[in-house]
């Protein structure tokens, strides 16, 4: 059975972020793990579902196809099995983790149709619930124990709906089969052997909590050319819990980290000052705001929904200067106590970590002229917004902390910024 490794996210000493390279394609990740991430402390990558979808054209190629298993076959416009292994090996071998979307709760949709549209060209009939190239019949799904009259999830206040009917006519999987279970584990266990240091379960609220568990008891531990003998691959739940509905994510905390979609959602109200918030009110922010708490909750940024389109244009929001040097404060205070805040009661407010890091914002609409505790040695030390240490000196603003910890901080409403963070390891 499982011990405490799963909720272990397997980085590599002093690596504490993933960023998710949505869509990416598995030679362009391998080539970012080595020139990007690794020299810039990044913890591991999740990637899109590596195995085979279907393929739709109308509309053309969305996103969201990736949702639509075929099989377990390990080839997508991400790149074929040998591409995959490639960027494994390649980004271990620089300390950077790959996590894999694990598409598992379903097959395709109800009305993909019959034929060989798929991204390896593999044979299916979605109708006659045929999947030759796993292989998965019409015993292996659920249509059985559904008992809506669209076969559909109609009411998320029952959760019996909720796991055992089709979600967005998604063909839902018979996970308390055994030959299921099976099937999905052996799909994981050939990403374990390739090197993948763990797990985003995809849709894991529309899968009953013990089933999961099923599948997970059967996982090997990780490839030891990378991972320490014994390791368990890392586990985190996708489980959609913005409260008012029976399904809770603590409900999956048995199993392993569960994602926290109330972090993005609260943060951004605070931040805009919705809702009468303000950033006064997060000195508490975390569990007591009623969160998952820190040790089974995983945080990911918000990635482009099926409304909002986006060009060929990348935004690599990991490589924008202000996210790369949060990253690296990030790691510089791992394990450092929250400590000295302050905040003026409405949107201004700072905060350190022990005495490696402090970061201070001023998100009201008038100037900030203030000296503050920062809890740091004495020193001369970069901004990391702004810019950053290079050499000996700043390419952005000079922070001047005194021999008692206090420094000055002038942060202009109007700033790009309003912002500024120091840790050590930017002190002149």
């Amino acid at each position: 059975g499982l011990c405490w490794g799963q909720y272990s996210p397997n980085t590599l000493s002093g690596r504490t972020s993933i960023v998710h390279l949505f869509e990416w394609r598995w030679q362009d990740i391998a080539q970012e793990c080595e020139r990007y991430l690794a020299p810039n402390g990044f913890g591991g990558v999740q990637v899109s579902p590596p195995n085979e979808n279907i393929v739709i054209t109308n509309p053309n190629r969305p996103w969201w196809e990736r949702y639509q298993p075929i099989s377990y076959k390990l080839c997508t416009r991400s790149g074929n099995e040998q591409e995959f292994r490639d960027m494994v090996t390649r980004c271990n071998n620089v300390g950077v983790r790959i996590y894999v979307d694990a598409v598992v709760n379903h097959m395709c949709g109800a009305a993909g149709g019959s034929g060989t549209h798929s991204t390896c060209g593999s044979q299916f009939n979605a109708g006659n619930r045929d999947f030759p190239a796993v292989p998965y019949s019409g015993w292996d799904f659920n249509d059985g124990k559904c008992h809506t009259g669209s076969g559909e999830i109609e009411n998320y206040g029952d959760m019996y709906q909720v796991r055992n009917c089709r979600l967005a006519s998604l063909l839902d999987l018979a996970l308390e089969k055994d030959y299921v279970r099976s099937k999905v584990a052996e799909y994981l266990n050939h990403l374990i052997d390739i090197g993948v240091a763990g797990f985003r379960i995809d849709a894991a609220k529309h899968m009953w909590p013990g089933d999961i568990r099923a599948f997970l008891d059967k996982l090997k531990d990780l490839n030891t050319q990378w991972f320490p003998e014994g390791t368990k691959p890392f586990i985190y739940q996708e489980v959609i819990d913005l409260g008012g509905e029976p399904i809770k994510g603590s409900d999956y905390f048995g199993n392993g980290r569960v994602t926290e979609f109330k972090y993005g959602a609260k943060l951004g109200t605070v931040i805009r000052k919705w809702n009468g918030e303000k950033m006064a009110y997060l000195k508490n922010w975390g569990e007591g705001w009623g969160f998952v708490p820190s040790d089974r909750a995983l945080v990911f940024p918000v990635t482009i929904n099926e409304d909002t389109t986006c060009g060929n244009d990348w935004v690599c929001e990991h490589r924008w200067r202000q996210i790369r040097n949060m990253v690296i404060f990030r790691n510089v205070v791992d394990g450092e106590p929250f400590s000295n805040w302050w905040d003026n009661g409405s949107n201004q407010v700072a905060f350190g970590r022990g005495n490696k890091g402090f970061i201070i914002f001023n998100n009201d609409d008038w100037n900030m002229n203030m000296s503050v505790q920062t809890g740091l040695p004495a020193g001369t030390y970069c901004d990391v917004i702004s810019g950053q240490k290079e050499g000996n000196k700043c390419t952005g603003k000079q922070v001047y902390v005194s021999g008692d910890g206090m420094a000055a901080f002038q942060i202009n409403t109007d700033a790009e910024d309003p912002f500024v963070a120091i840790h050590v390891d930017a002190k002149l």
